[in-house]
């Protein structure tokens, strides 16, 4: 299935596409792992500062994660989040994606959400991806490349 046709849960709790979000829009979709985590907290407050300068230039910043609506409202709460948050509770995004794997935790194997980014063009396609990314300075590098594909369209 099409990472477009997938229903996951709006800010409001309303089941959507992500197609009626995304369509006609600059997005930057990120996938992380879990709300209030040290990773993920960093990262979605790194986006969240630089969100007017996306914003100047055209783009919206979409973060998903398997928590529920009640987390992200939580969570943005909490830090003062300004970016968008969807609620994918069965990973079907996520893994249609790609941002679904094997991951390796103090010498154990499990399947998981792997920290990614997608930058996506108004039609909704995916024309940047970086798939296990370190939160840290990733939302600049983010940035830098939105400026690229914003200069050459």
């Amino acid at each position: 299935m099409s990472p477009l046709e997938v229903r996951v849960f709006s800010e409001d709790g309303k089941e959507v596409q992500l197609k009626d979000i995304v369509l006609g829009r600059w997005t930057v979709l990120y996938v992380y792992p879990k709300d209030n985590t040290p990773g993920c907290t960093t990262e979605a407050k790194e986006f969240t500062e630089l969100l007017p300068e996306f914003e100047k230039l055209g783009f919206q910043v979409i973060g998903v994660s398997k928590d529920s609506v009640n987390s992200h409202r939580k969570f943005k709460e909490k830090h003062g989040l300004k970016i968008k948050l969807l609620s994918d509770p069965s990973a079907e995004l996520i893994k249609a994606l790609g941002a679904w794997g094997k991951k390796k935790r103090y010498g154990k194997e499990y399947e998981g959400v792997i920290r990614s980014t997608f930058i996506l063009n108004p039609q909704g396609e995916i024309v940047w991806k970086k798939i296990n990314v370190r939160a840290k300075g990733h939302a600049a590098k983010v940035l830098e490349e939105a400026k690229k594909l914003v200069e050459e369209s």
